[in-house]
């Protein structure tokens, strides 16, 4: 299937979770649209990889942990000084441990609701001033069905997404009367490295729940992102799109 063009030139866009998974690939995408690019990710070695692998000028890279406001506005400070951050892509993000809430690390239900939700909060607070300054920005937040659902022995995960999605509702309201549009978007389970953090049993539940009967393809993913963020993108915000293959139909 061809890909559809998107026009992404004098664009810059910030991925975060960008070395893997979905953000890379959503960065590739951008980068072939003409728009510049700046990944975030907390993994020094897959940051490397990805930028080895991908080799262009107009792609740049930062060790980040969103969770942590101090270091984001760091980075954002000097990323502006420089240039206008036009597209935010909220995609970083962890699974967490597979166990009932009663029996959940307290310490890892606050890491994966910190990665997951004031991540979240941290890049929009900390970009968001600067988008109403320009008046246009695009930013669409990496949710889940999870968010929708909740997914048995999920519960951080499920309370991370689910919040992600009440910020993007309330944000979007906010700014509805600027040229920035916010959107989630809310994905069923696809074949990345984050399964590897889920047990077999755990993957399999999620997978017997989706009608299309298969996991998500990354590069039906990275289309709807790009159209979200994209200038085709006029009137949609505060909005929730499925991208779960039937699981979810509101």
């Amino acid at each position: 299937m061809d890909k559809i063009s998107f026009n992404f030139k004098n664009r810059t866009a910030l991925v975060t979770g960008g070395a893997q998974g979905f953000g890379l690939d959503i960065a590739k995408r951008f980068l072939k649209s003409g728009a510049k690019v700046i990944i975030w990710d907390i993994d020094p070695e897959m940051l490397k990889k990805a930028i080895t692998e991908i080799d262009d000028p107009n792609l740049s890279s930062n060790i980040v942990d969103v969770s942590n406001f101090k270091e984001v506005e760091s980075c954002i400070n000097n990323i502006t000084k420089k240039s206008n951050i036009d597209i935010l892509i909220n995609n970083a993000g962890i699974t967490g441990p597979t166990a009932p809430l009663w029996e959940y690390d307290t310490d890892m239900w606050k890491k994966v609701v910190d990665i997951n939700l004031m991540g979240t909060f941290n890049c929009c607070k900390l970009i968001v001033p600067s988008m109403i300054k320009n008046n246009y920005g695009r930013i669409v937040n990496v949710a889940s069905v999870a968010g929708k659902d909740g997914n048995a022995n999920a519960s951080a995960y499920s309370v991370g997404k689910a919040g992600a999605i009440g910020l993007t509702k309330s944000l979007g309201k906010e700014l509805a009367d600027k040229n920035i549009a916010v959107n989630a978007v809310t994905p069923a389970g696809a074949n990345t490295r984050i399964l590897n953090q889920m047990t077999k049993e755990h993957v399999q539940r999620m997978l017997s729940k989706v009608p299309r009967g298969r996991f998500l393809e990354v590069e039906e993913f990275t289309s709807l992102v790009c159209w979200l963020s994209s200038d085709e993108n006029t009137f949609s915000t505060a909005a929730v799109f499925d991208i779960s293959g039937g699981r979810s139909t509101y």
